[in-house]
């Protein structure tokens, strides 16, 4: 599975599913509570509730691809509270599937604490 990371559309699915879905029920997810057309070539993310497996749907203009990952160790996610149905970007799959979660966003510049400093 390698994608250009630029161009490439990650849609999380925000609640728990079973993963016993396959390619349909995948699908049938993707397509009426994500309201997305699978076949885009956007991928979608599902987890289930013990959030040990991820499963990843995807349209390769061959077919439909199932890609899945059980943990051996951990959690996906801590908290179902705190996931909502979204999109992400490639960057931000990948560091789910490595078990980063971010925690907060930093600004390394604060530019108006600079231009105050500069006229005083």
């Amino acid at each position: 599975m390698f994608f250009p990371e630029g161009q490439v559309r990650v849609f999380l699915y925000g609640e728990p599913v079973n993963m016993r879905l396959s390619f349909d029920g995948l699908y049938a997810l993707a397509r009426h509570r994500l309201q997305q057309d699978p076949l885009s070539g956007n991928l979608f993310a599902f987890i289930n509730r013990r959030a040990t497996q991820i499963k990843v749907l995807y349209f390769d203009r061959t077919g439909l691809c199932v890609w899945a990952k059980r943990l051996e160790q951990g959690r996906l996610i801590s908290d179902w509270r705190d996931v909502s149905t979204c999109e992400m970007d490639w960057t931000a799959l990948k560091c789910l599937l490595e078990g980063i979660t971010p925690q907060r966003v930093k600004k390394r510049y604060q530019y108006a604490s600079l231009s105050s400093e500069i006229k005083g």
